[in-house]
């Protein structure tokens, strides 16, 4: 059984548990941060109408309420309020009063989940409840009922302010209008068509409209969109050759390779999604450094704003480009009986959003980490072998998060739904959007980052 398969487990024991709390030590702060991390993530996966845009909204608004809900309690850090786009001044704590900032953080997490996903299901919302109760319980026997109700109301305050604040970023609901019927397909060359292997059943490409959206920094609004290899079907053009190598390479694809392109595919109908692998990452690096609480709420932030405002700028290209897919330049061009290993998504190519994603989250990481981390990715070694294409899910060994990123990519070459150029653009663009996630004034002065990741606090 693997770590994440432990962690869930205990999740969904949490209504038996809650009744024995008061028998267990008060729990860590990392133990606190990643029970509703891993509590986030069992929501994404099991809430209906999963998509990876919607997804990373959520990690995002998540995110920074676990780090707002903390951050007055650590001299050095600073809030975000006023310093994000349009996101206004965050409530106060009294400044003569005393708070316990776990259970600020543990009631933030459970008002901001039930609002962001309040189309989820009733057992979640059940597990919402009883995850904030059981480390209330745990708690209660070190800290004054006084203090922790005074820390919940603090937490639950900041939530409802960047709940008030999500709701004007053009992206609220966004579950409600995935597929836009009134959306009409641009009729260009090189334009992507509905696809015949496909994840989805439908003919309209997955929200047309998020790259509208409100982005978490005004700077990664401001981006200039990555370039793209004109349309030229000339069998030795370089955009004909893009394809030409994704058509090559199915044709000699490793059992190694399936592997990955397996690993990565991250299908929003059986996963997290690809934004909730990048969170899941984070909690991975959280348990192997056991930082302080404040280092835990930073981490989480900066992870679910970067791969927040990749997507929004991903989508905005994808609908930009319009580009098509292997799997309708292939057949038409190069082999008319020719599928990709892994069925196409619902939407554009250029650029790819695993890349893009994975990217961003990599460059906060590693800003948080530094350039060697060595870890073990497991979140999916519990899941029984796809026999569709006979390959195994096996967990993945890493010595940085870059190659993650890397990886990430690739297998959607290796998958036969992307390009190289799509993936290169990603790459590009999701290390300036974390780029610009790190240039925010996270804290007073530097020693602060060194004091927090040690622990102190």
């Amino acid at each position: 059984m693997t770590a994440m398969t432990r962690r869930l487990c205990w999740l969904v024991m949490l209504p038996v548990l809650a009744a024995c709390q008061s028998r267990q030590p008060p729990p860590t702060d990392v133990e606190v941060a990643t029970a509703w991390a891993d509590l986030t993530l069992r929501i994404t996966q099991t809430t209906p109408a999963n998509s990876p845009t919607y997804a990373s909204r959520c990690l995002g608004y998540t995110g920074l309420t676990m780090y707002e809900s903390v951050v007055a309690g650590h001299p050095g850090y600073r809030s975000l309020g006023g310093r994000l786009n349009g996101l206004a001044p965050l409530p106060q704590p009294e400044a003569t009063a005393s708070y316990h900032w776990p259970s600020a953080l543990n009631a933030g997490q459970a008002f901001i989940l039930k609002s962001l996903y309040n189309q989820t299901s009733d057992e979640n919302k059940r597990r919402i409840d009883s995850l904030e109760q059981m480390i209330t319980e745990r708690f209660s026997a070190t800290v004054d009922n006084a203090r922790l109700q005074r820390s919940a109301a603090y937490g639950q305050a900041v939530a409802r302010h960047i709940f008030t604040w999500s709701k004007t970023d053009g992206g609220h609901r966004g579950y409600l209008k995935n597929f836009d019927k009134r959306f009409r397909l641009p009729e260009r060359p090189g334009g992507w068509k509905p696809p015949l292997y496909a994840q989805s059943f439908s003919h309209y490409p997955l929200h047309p409209h998020w790259g509208r959206n409100r982005t978490f920094l005004a700077d990664n609004a401001r981006l200039e969109a990555p370039a793209m290899i004109p349309y030229d079907t000339s069998r030795n053009s370089p955009y004909f050759l893009q394809f030409l190598s994704v058509y090559q390479k199915d044709k000699t694809l490793t059992m190694a390779e399936k592997e990955c392109a397996i690993w990565w595919g991250d299908d929003p109908d059986e996963t997290f999604t690809p934004p909730g692998h990048s969170y899941y990452l984070a909690t991975r690096a959280i348990h192997q450094t056991q930082p302080s609480l404040i280092r835990c709420a930073e981490t989480y932030a900066r992870v679910g704003m970067a791969v927040a405002d990749a997507f929004i700028n991903c989508w905005k290209w994808k609908y930009l480009f319009f580009s098509e897919r292997p799997n309708t330049f292939i057949p038409e061009h190069i082999d008319p009986q020719w599928n990709s290993f892994w069925p196409e998504p619902p939407f554009p190519a250029f650029p790819s959003g695993h890349a893009i994603q994975a990217a961003a989250a990599a460059t906060v990481l590693t800003d948080l980490y530094g350039e060697q981390f060595a870890l073990v990715d497991s979140a999916h070694a519990d899941r029984p072998r796809d026999r569709l294409r006979d390959v195994a899910f096996r967990p993945r060994q890493f010595g940085s998060f870059w190659q993650i990123a890397e990886e990430t990519a690739l297998s959607r070459f290796y998958g036969g739904i992307h390009t190289p150029q799509d993936n290169e653009a990603g790459l590009q663009k999701g290390r300036v959007i974390g780029q610009n996630i790190n240039a925010l004034p996270w804290t007073h002065r530097p020693e602060a980052s060194a004091a927090a990741a040690s622990g102190n606090r």
